[in-house]
């Protein structure tokens, strides 16, 4: 969560950033100038100097940081400053050499602040005349005296210098001002409105916070975007860690505490163990526990205020009163909790507390834990089901009970995306202490925690272990345990075997207890053909009671690609993320995103697929995981970006052969496959697609084959484009979709040289959503029409091409259309758009949020970056686009791509 804590630090920050903006601009120019940055922990001062510094084009970074712990020390931060640029001590005048060498001590004689500061800026000022400077001063707070009265001094007589200095600092007094900046030219960044906090709480696309919760942390940061960050993690149920090193400010705030009269503390604690801040709840468990304190004497400590909502003056504050208190009092005080927490209204609530308070098993506690589960996801999502779990596990003291919960525990914190805790939650089970079941319900955990971690192709031949153990004992849980088999092998691929290892069992294993299942599908489909199996993989897609993706998502979006079917592919994906971001789920979330991506570029919305998949490479940075590529393929092969997407072939391939997989590698063959069919580069694209079908198998396999049949038929391999025509034209024959159809019907045309193939093809496309295909299948007619000389028609072909292919966003298909136009001695349209198809992906996606009005805070949490890569990133989105505000964004037409 590292990096969303840090999204919120330059949240509705404009005008600082503009001010900023203009004193470098200024400096850049000859003319000099400072300014002071202060305001309280968390506001966002450090990454305003950052922001600053990635902004500063064409300036000399030097930069010095305060720190109590050098205060006593004479010229610490001057030194830390002027370092870099002692290599012109030499070039200065005698008596300069000799006061910065005294003042930084290799030289003798006594240190002289009024000699120091002359002489720091003859150095700055030489230093500055090959390039402008730009001088960043972090905890200006702290700065040694005889530093702050010369850096002071320096920020006042730069005027004519090409030097700008910004420090940072907290408010006077807190805990101390440094001497001579606050005569400086200032600025005091405030907290957030409650509106703007409570939208970027509800930003974070992986955090799920119950209502509740969410008003008492608007009502305790006050506006902090640190604090307002500091998310209680699932939605307030998991505990407040107590074994962690405090950080500096909250051991200020426990000094504090310390000297509290012991009734105080104890009030002070119950607030800080009940997430909510209800006030009627705090005070029936202080009743409850005897505590002799008033509201007013725990308000006049300034940690926490008492009125109709209990609010701490910080998070942090929170977290130091109850990591304070001693074992035993937190359990007093979840017991006094749990005791006035209305079991009908809270149940959850209550459970919890008794939870916290037990000091020892209890299986009362755990099960009452257990079943409450449910009733805690819907206010923290699946991180809650996995704090429930966790603790129900810990207080069993049945082993075979404790075992079981600790095993959902591990599938909870997979699905809630935490592969390292569930990782370790798992290495605590004894396998010689569990039955068949038991056994094979951990081989299919450690399959899932490796397909999390995509580490090798070690997930399926987990879950295939797992099916071979209840094989003779519970056939129908082994024929389970081989669709998990086979939904891992068919992320991992054929390449490493593990398909076919997966469909071999299943030809052996007992029968499906009702009727036909996705392996009696995938097994026709590889022994009988597309023909037989279409049927039957249809009716398990679509399933008797309920949609098979609301079971096993990942194998159903397999079964529509496999039968050409975009539009349950689009069914699937907006239940993705809906429920994704209902959850809380990172890893259905993600897959959300990458079929959203998927689907957006094959139907030519390739903004839409930049969008998700920028959102997708952070979160997957947020939950510590390695990104989805294989949608960036797709996306890199549709554009037609020659240099882009063969850098990113090969980073791509390299890292798949490294680990083994070797699925990623057959994209990368298909993706290259596509991108060189729309440069004309066809014997690349033919060898691209001959190694993507190498190995068989299904998607993407399937998408090569129209790769394939038109590179063969450009290089003269007719034999070639007709073997791959015939496997082509069953499976879109027997999917029956337009799409499908469509695609078929104009390879074929390529084989045939028939007109009506092509007529067939332009048909059944103008019904599908996939849109360049639909231009290729134009484009392919028109090249068509023209090498027979029949001019006059392919124009209109050709026309209708440019203008789909160029609105999607699919360039080198586009110029080969303009190309072709050209050749008809016809101009294409040009669509002006070239700045806009030079922003990167993550730039168009912060392009698209700012058009519809998103605020920087916002963009800065979903996307889980700091909001100073947001700034960074739109001012190269201005600079490309040729624009100066945010308004000139909407409806601008780079970003229809």
């Amino acid at each position: 969560m590292r990096t969303v804590h840090s999204s919120g630090r330059l949240v509705g920050r404009q005008e600082e950033t503009g001010r900023l903006a203009g004193l470098t601009a200024a400096a850049r120019a000859g003319r000099g100038g400072a300014l002071v940055l202060t305001g309280e922990l968390g506001t966002g001062k450090s990454a305003l100097l950052d922001h600053t510094r990635r902004t500063a084009d064409g300036m000399r970074l030097v930069r010095a940081c305060g720190s109590r712990f050098e205060k006593a020390l004479p010229f610490a931060a001057l030194h830390q400053l002027c370092l870099p640029m002692l290599v012109h001590l030499s070039e200065l005048p005698a008596q300069h050499r000799d006061a910065l060498r005294s003042a930084f001590g290799p030289a003798p004689g006594a240190p002289d602040v009024s000699r120091a500061g002359p002489a720091a800026l003859a150095l700055l000022s030489r230093a500055a005349r090959a390039q402008p400077l730009l001088c960043l001063i972090d905890d200006a707070h702290w700065l040694d005296s005889a530093s702050s009265h010369v850096l002071a001094f320096l920020a006042r007589r730069i005027a004519g210098e090409p030097v700008a200095m910004v420090f940072a600092a907290r408010p006077a007094g807190e805990p101390t001002e440094a001497t001579g900046l606050a005569a400086l030219p200032g600025l005091s960044l405030s907290g957030l409105s409650d509106t703007d906090a409570r939208m970027l709480l509800a930003s974070l696309s992986h955090t799920t916070v119950d209502d509740q919760v969410r008003r008492r942390l608007v009502l305790e940061a006050r506006g902090n975007p640190l604090a307002l960050l500091e998310v209680p993690s699932a939605g307030g149920y998991a505990p407040l860690d107590t074994s962690s090193v405090p950080s500096p400010t909250e051991r200020g705030y426990r000094s504090r505490i310390e000297a509290l009269p012991a009734a105080v503390r104890l009030l002070l604690t119950v607030a800080s163990a009940d997430p909510t801040g209800d006030a009627a709840l705090l005070w029936a468990a202080a009743r409850h526990l005897g505590i002799d304190a008033t509201a007013s004497a725990a308000t006049a400590t300034g940690l926490a205020e008492f009125a109709t909502q209990v609010r701490f003056c910080h998070p942090l504050a929170r977290s130091a009163v109850y990591r304070a208190a001693a074992p035993g009092e937190r359990r007093q005080v979840h017991g006094a909790l749990a005791a006035v927490t209305d079991p009908a209204v809270d149940p959850d609530r209550r459970a919890w507390h008794r939870a916290q308070a037990a000091s020892s098993p209890d299986a009362d506690v755990a099960a009452e834990l257990e079943r409450h589960t449910p009733r805690a996801q819907t206010r923290g999502g699946t991180a809650a089901t996995a704090a429930f779990l966790e603790r129900a596990a810990a207080l069993s003291p049945d082993t075979a009970e404790r075992t079981g919960r600790t095993l959902a525990a591990v599938r909870a914190h997979i699905d809630a995306g935490m592969g390292e805790r569930a990782r370790q939650l798992l290495a605590t089970v004894e396998d010689t202490a569990m039955d068949r079941h038991r056994l094979a319900r951990v081989d299919v955990l450690r399959g899932q925690l490796a397909l999390l971690r995509q580490s090798g192709g070690s997930g399926p031949v987990f879950a295939l272990r797992a099916a071979q153990r209840l094989a003779e004992v519970d056939p129908a849980g082994s024929r389970d345990h081989l669709l998990d088999a086979l939904e891992m092998s068919l992320s991992t691929g054929r390449v490493t075997g593990a398909l076919d290892v997966v469909l071999a069992a299943a030809r052996t294993a007992a029968p499906a207890p009702r009727s036909p299942d996705a392996l009696d599908a995938f097994v026709r489909l590889t022994t009988e053909g597309p023909r037989a199996a279409y049927p039957l993989l249809r009716r398990v897609l679509d399933g008797e009671d309920t949609p098979m993706w609301t079971r096993r998502p990942a194998l159903a979006v397999v079964l529509a690609s496999e039968l050409w079917d975009p539009h349950t592919h689009t069914e699937i994906t907006e239940w993705l993320m809906k429920t994704g971001r209902a959850s809380g789920s990172p890893p259905l979330l993600r897959l959300g995103l990458v079929r959203t991506a998927t689907g957006s570029a094959l139907s030519g919305d390739l903004g839409r697929a930049q969008a998700a998949i920028a959102e997708e490479e952070a979160m997957a940075h947020a939950v510590g995981g390695p990104p989805v590529t294989y949608h960036r393929l797709q996306l890199a092969a549709m554009r037609g970006r020659r240099d882009e997407a063969v850098a990113l072939f090969e980073a791509v391939g390299a890292a798949a052969r490294a680990d083994g997989t070797g699925q990623p590698d057959t994209d990368v063959h298909w993706a290259a496959a596509v991108l060189h069919n729309g440069l004309g580069e066809y014997p690349a694209a033919l060898a691209a697609a001959r190694r993507a079908v190498a190995h068989g198998g299904l998607q993407p396999a399937g998408l090569v084959l129209p790769e394939l049949v038109e590179a063969a038929v450009r290089c003269g391999e007719h034999a070639v484009a007709a073997a791959a025509l015939e496997p082509l034209t069953e499976s879109t024959g027997a999917g029956g979709t337009s799409s499908g159809l469509g695609i078929a019907a104009y390879a074929r045309a390529l084989v045939t040289g028939r007109e009506e193939h092509y007529l067939e093809a332009v048909e059944h496309l103008e019904k599908s959503p996939l849109v360049p295909h639909r231009g290729r299948a134009r484009l392919l007619y028109g090249e068509w029409l023209r090498r027979r000389g029949r001019r006059r028609d392919s124009r209109g072909q050709l026309r209708a091409a440019h203008e789909l292919l160029s609105a999607a966003g699919v360039e080198a298909f586009a110029r080969r259309a303009a190309d072709e136009l050209r050749a008809t001695g016809e101009r294409a349209q040009s669509r002006s758009r070239a700045a806009g198809d030079r922003l990167t992906e993550q730039e168009t996606h912060i392009s698209r949020l700012v058009s519809t009005g998103a605020t920087s805070k916002e963009i800065a949490a979903r996307l889980h970056l700091s909001p100073r890569t947001v700034d960074a990133h739109l001012r190269n989105i201005f600079r490309k686009l040729d624009i100066t505000s945010r308004r000139q964004l909407t409806g601008h037409p780079a970003l229809d791509v």
